[in-house]
């Protein structure tokens, strides 16, 4: 199996558990809750299991769009953190993206518990980390010119 592939999958799954456990302890320190699985399960009508399984599915195919795509367009950052910061607020956007099209298709989204402002600023953080995670990671030479 090509050694992108097998980068992506880990990458993908182990940023999508730190993403979680970083909403987990946010929450435990004041933050309003954030469980993507948990919005996931109740947006799709699915159990909480499929919820996670999505998230984490999610997570990789993010790491493959890092892997295969962003990291070409960000070859002249040779800082992996940098790199990572950038991918996970690109994964922010279009994760608000996609979420309200999937709200306007499922006729809403599930209610949001406490400071929009406080859950909007938890998952540009948690997003940030993800990135960073994956570009960690994911083993690629950039050549800076």
């Amino acid at each position: 199996m090509n050694t992108k592939i097998i980068q992506s999958l880990i990458s993908g799954v182990i940023g999508a558990a730190v993403m979680s456990i970083e909403m987990w302890v946010a929450t435990m320190m004041g933050m309003p809750k954030m469980n993507p699985p948990d919005m996931l399960s109740v947006m799709l009508g699915v159990p909480i299991i499929v919820g996670w399984l999505i998230h984490f599915m999610i997570g990789i195919i993010f790491a493959m769009a890092y892997t295969f795509f962003f990291i070409n367009l960000v070859n002249k950052i040779s800082n992996a953190i940098f790199r990572g910061a950038i991918f996970g607020v690109a994964v922010f956007i279009f994760a608000q993206i996609m979420l309200a099209i999937l709200g306007a298709i499922m006729e809403g989204t599930p209610p949001m518990e406490g400071s929009l402002l406080l859950i909007m600023l938890g998952s540009i953080i948690g997003h940030i980390i993800f990135g960073i995670v994956v570009a960690l990671f994911v083993k690629e030479e950039i050549v800076v010119e």
